[in-house]
């Protein structure tokens, strides 16, 4: 079934578990993430970035993901990933998704607040759910790409200032994780979480999670992340099956004998997640 972001977090927050934010660009992709999720009894969150929005285009891959949720019996929200403009963001919600998130951390405060604030109130008229982003994650990931030296922590009395005056469903923050692959150990800032919130009454979301050990993945979510962004390790597994069947016979050129396997790699990673996330068994 096709339901808001806000559903599905708002369950996580009240519950204490996280939901998986899983990127697709393709069908097998998408069928894979509803896939695991029904297997698993788990609600999810399908998203693109606008990287993906222009190989796919908008209309072909939000009737792919709507068709795929309207057509399952776990709860599934369809969420644009680092929009950076109000006209992406209206595109999105004109075709159908369920929740956008505008990523206006390149800007000021003021600015971020005021194009979040704008963008939640579009939103809001139409029953869509809205996320934003206060600090900078490093990496680099589609579109987005910010230096080390550019990237910072998201400061917690500006937390609050931010969510007070935008009304937005939910908060990405920065406290040390990155995009894409990471070239060392991420050293995630647990004490800047926690005082987050406790200040904040709206679920938390921790972006750049493909490479983070278990081990912080759960005790991030024991400290109060709701949603968890895994873009990388979903490219991975789908890529690296391709690469190995290619390798065994070089001469298949039947993409389903290729792309099925492949598949079928992309689902048992999004159960893994599923089931470290905690939400498996929640619907």
């Amino acid at each position: 079934m096709l339901v808001t972001g806000k559903e599905i977090l708002n369950d996580a927050r009240k519950n204490g578990y996280a939901v998986g934010a899983f990127n697709v660009v393709n069908m097998e992709m998408a069928q894979a993430v509803v896939r695991a999720a029904e297997y698993e009894n788990s609600p999810v969150i399908i998203q693109t970035t606008e990287g993906a929005l222009e190989y796919a285009g908008v209309s072909l891959i939000s009737k792919i993901v709507k068709k795929l949720a309207k057509g399952s019996n776990v709860p599934v929200a369809l969420h644009l990933d680092h929009g950076k403009s109000l006209e992406v963001a209206m595109q999105c919600i004109r075709s159908g998704y369920t929740s956008v998130m505008i990523d206006g951390s390149h800007l000021s405060l003021n600015e971020n607040i005021f194009l979040a604030a704008r963008v939640a109130e579009v939103a809001h008229a139409c029953n869509v759910s809205v996320e934003a982003e206060l600090g900078r994650l490093g990496g680099i990931e589609d579109n987005v790409n910010v230096s080390k030296e550019d990237e910072f922590f998201t400061d917690p009395d500006e937390a609050i200032t931010f969510v007070k005056e935008t009304e937005i469903d939910y908060l990405a923050i920065a406290i040390g994780t990155a995009h894409g692959k990471y070239k060392g150990i991420p050293k995630l800032d647990f004490d800047r979480l926690e005082i987050i919130k406790k200040s904040l009454e709206i679920p938390i979301v921790l972006h750049g999670a493909s490479g983070v050990s278990e081990k912080d993945i759960k005790k991030a979510i024991k400290l109060g992340i709701n949603k968890i962004n895994i873009d990388t390790d979903l490219r991975v597994a789908f890529t690296d099956k391709i690469k190995e069947i290619i390798a065994l016979n070089p001469d298949e050129f039947d993409i389903r004998k290729i792309f099925a396997p492949a598949r079928e790699n992309v689902i048992e990673t999004v159960r893994h997640k599923i089931k470290l996330f905690g939400s498996s068994g929640k619907y």
